[in-house]
């Protein structure tokens, strides 16, 4: 019997918490959530003021009875879940399924988990915030009502399986409109000419000087003239400006800076940044990282001062206390920061190492001083034209927080922007000699596609979502297929380029690639569907204002200001009705286009949402069920229902194609639903990412068809003559035995290679049943 019994979330957490406690204290967790909503009849008691219908998870059943018979031997219960709404809820829940009484229970939190804020937080105990509670229950009632009320509209009007939810759909309304920017963009040309001039300095040195021409010509026949003024022209400095400037460091880390700059400067995915900052939370090695607070503990800026003191001295010292400007902060009160900021490095994986470095760095340079440079900007004026060519130069006086960290944008892709641009010494009224300039044609830049991390700071500047829901919004938009995250590659694009040099022009046709995609969200065919079909059924819900107000009174619940139910029924009677207008009046939508006749058919070709997905279709179902039937084909990867053309559509139906005959047998290549593959002998194999299944020859094809079988000999480590029916295979996670279209796992220390087949029916005999794989009733 343990005189304290305290509950955490997670093992990690009671393993770090226990060390801090000692004797007399037992830890352990109850693994998340141990209740949620009934997943069968909708969950929720609408007429008895949207009553919640909790029950205890299944896979939580032998957690919660672990606890109970832990908790009746126990004589006081600590609850030490997270001090955020969802912590708040969970300790709830324990309270509610374990029947704590108030007098044998203590509500704890803290926000770091070190030995100092453990035992602070024993010694001020409080009692169950009833108002974060409440405020949790209204998020999780709110996205239950909207999940099963609009999905089964869905199901019905888009195809089944769909589903809407109140922050994920709008996440994708903010792709898809931004994909449409991208389709409807029209790049425009232009011509920048940047002019290179010859300056002595006093030994007689010559250094080249970059400027860029004040204006931009539209056609290339204006940078022609251009060039051919400056040939006779005269160059003369007509200003010089020198300014000194500053840079100041950025905050200390909330949880969606945190978000955006593992993903620019680690290539980390937001869900990846989530689950790594949680295993530093919770051994004790940062603060809680769900926050939007920026403030810093008093303890914190004095070590971090120390810190820099050591290591940079004095003058890189900079105290500054940054406030939290975001509405209803109210997920912690504390940045991310390092919880010892003695600790420059930590031991650990080493995704956990680079995102803890990045942690100290920044919490480190937002306590150091401003960096400051000299800024000049030198004009040259053109003597027989009133444009004029500039120089801008910028030179690191003092380095200050550069030396430790430097934030990076969406467009630098990591890259500090702290190096010198010198400018030679001029003065005005100097004459120069122009060495060359280059007029180049540049084109207007399309709309950039979200990545994860700034989807992310769009929906904290739209007030959509808080920090506990970023992750998981922009992983569900993906596991629902609306939208997928892809590498996709540029095109090649031809430019001018128009050389002055020694009274000479000469003109060239350069190439570049241009439009490629790094880890970029591209809505689906679906994604798109579903999306306009909701807009068009459900504005209320797809309003960016409305999610954002949502937002807003949950955080009235959390402070007492409202009271939930009431918010929830506000919502629920006018939505209601919407849903049912919806189902009874609403058109089906799959998003079909006519796109044309086949000149040699004479057939309708049209696209649209398939049961697998956007498919294009050669001819119509008749009525009556008799006569031919319509040829489907699968639109490819970057092609879409509303941009198709009639010419790509009939490409796609001339698949599958006959590549010949190998081993006096026929080959195709065709797309099915699981991409392009090769057919011979009644065996597929799928062609690689670099094939394109409209040109792949004949040899390609072979070379896949024996790199397959090679890779199936590989697989087969023992076969039976007595029993063909039975192999032991090489798999993905190791050796296996495959039996009659079962598989079955080989006990671990047991070598595949001597198996015989008397230990290999033991095993098949011995085998535990599998676990049923079929899913919840809708």
């Amino acid at each position: 019997m343990h005189k304290n019994l305290v509950i955490v979330e997670s093992p990690a957490k009671a393993k770090t918490i226990e060390k801090f406690l000692g004797d007399g204290y037992f830890v352990t967790s109850s693994m998340g959530h141990v209740r949620d909503l009934e997943k069968k009849d909708f969950g929720i008691d609408i007429e008895k003021k949207y009553h919640p219908k909790y029950i205890i998870t299944p896979d939580k059943k032998k957690v919660v009875t672990e606890l109970r018979k832990l908790s009746k031997d126990a004589e006081m219960v600590w609850l030490a879940s997270d001090e955020d709404r969802e912590g708040e809820a969970i300790a709830w829940h324990l309270k509610e399924v374990l029947k704590l009484k108030p007098e044998n229970t203590k509500r704890i939190v803290f926000h770091e988990i070190t030995k100092d804020a453990i035992l602070n937080a024993v010694e001020n105990p409080r009692s169950i915030d009833e108002n974060l509670v409440n405020a949790q229950q209204a998020r999780r009632v709110l996205d239950r009502i909207v999940g099963f009320e609009v999905s089964p509209v869905l199901w019905k009007k888009v195809k089944p399986s769909l589903s809407a939810g109140r922050v994920q759909s709008v996440a994708v309304r903010l792709i898809v409109e931004r994909e449409r920017e991208i389709i409807n963009f029209k790049s425009e040309s232009s011509f920048r000419v940047n002019g290179y001039f010859l300056v002595e300095d006093k030994d007689g040195k010559q250094t080249e000087l970059k400027s860029e021409l004040s204006k931009r010509f539209d056609k290339r026949e204006e940078a022609f003239a251009f060039l051919e003024k400056c040939k006779s022209a005269n160059f003369s400095v007509a200003d010089v400006v020198k300014r000194p400037g500053k840079r100041s460091p950025a905050k200390p880390f909330t949880t969606s800076t945190l978000q955006q700059e593992a993903s620019r400067k680690l290539g980390f995915s937001v869900s990846q940044t989530m689950a790594v900052a949680q295993r530093l939370y919770e051994s004790g090695k940062i603060t809680y990282m769900r926050t939007d607070s920026v403030n810093l503990s008093g303890l914190a800026i004095n070590t971090s001062k120390q810190k820099i003191q050591e290591l940079h001295g004095d003058k890189y010292v900079k105290i500054r206390n940054y406030k939290t400007k975001t509405k209803g902060a109210q997920e912690a009160h504390e940045a991310i920061r390092p919880t010892y900021m003695d600790n420059e490095t930590v031991d650990g994986s080493g995704q956990e190492k680079r995102l803890y470095d990045l942690i100290w760095k920044r919490t480190i340079a937002s306590q150091m001083a401003d960096a400051e440079l000299e800024k000049t900007t030198v004009t040259i004026s053109i003597s027989n034209t009133s444009e004029k060519f500039v120089a801008t130069g910028e030179v690191l006086i003092f380095d200050g927080f550069l030396r430790v960290y430097i934030e990076s944008t969406d467009d630098d892709n990591g890259s500090n922007g702290s190096g010198d641009v010198i400018i030679p010494p001029v003065k005005i009224n100097d004459s120069l000699e122009m060495s060359s300039a280059v007029a180049t044609q540049r084109f207007s830049q399309r709309p950039p596609r979200f990545t994860e991390a700034s989807l992310v700071k769009r929906l904290e500047e739209l007030g959509i979502g808080r920090p506990s829901t970023y992750a998981p919004t922009i992983t569900t938009i993906q596991n629902r297929n609306y939208v997928v995250k892809e590498d996709r590659p540029g095109v090649e694009r031809s430019y001018d380029v128009l050389t002055l040099r020694k009274q000479n022009i000469s003109e060239k046709t350069k190439t570049e690639i241009t439009g490629a995609e790094k880890s970029k969200l591209f809505p689906t065919d679906v994604g798109m569907v579903v999306n306009d079909f909701l807009i068009d059924n459900f504005q209320q819900i797809m309003d960016y204002n409305f999610t954002a107000k949502v937002e807003k009174e949950f955080d009235d619940i959390a402070e007492g200001k409202k009271i939930w139910n009431e918010m929830i029924d506000a919502f629920y009677q006018p939505f209601h009705e919407n849903v049912e207008d919806a189902l009874k009046n609403s058109e089906r939508s799959k998003g079909e286009r006519i796109l044309g006749i086949d000149p040699k058919t004479e057939k309708e070709v049209s696209v649209k949402i398939g049961r697998f997905g956007p498919v294009a279709q050669l001819g119509q179902a008749s009525t009556d069920g008799e006569g031919e039937k319509p040829q489907f084909a699968s639109l490819r990867t970057g092609q879409h229902l509303e941009t198709i053309t009639l010419e790509e559509a009939l490409e796609l139906f001339k698949l599958p194609r006959e590549l010949g005959e190998y081993e006096n047998k026929k080959v195709t290549v065709a797309i099915g639903r699981f991409g392009p593959y090769v057919r011979h002998d009644n065996k597929f194999v799928s062609l690689g990412k670099e094939d394109d299944p409209f040109s792949v020859k004949l040899d390609r094809a072979i070379e896949l068809i024996e790199a397959k079988r090679e890779k199936d000999r590989k697989a087969v480590i023992k076969v039976f003559e007595e029993e063909p029916d039975l192999r032991v295979l090489n798999g993905r996670w190791g050796p296996y035995i495959s039996f009659k279209k079962k598989n079955y796992k080989i006990p671990k220390k047991t070598n595949a290679e001597e198996l015989t087949l008397e230990d290999c029916m033991n095993i098949i005999n011995n085998a535990p049943e599998p676990k049923s794989k079929r899913g919840r009733k809708k």
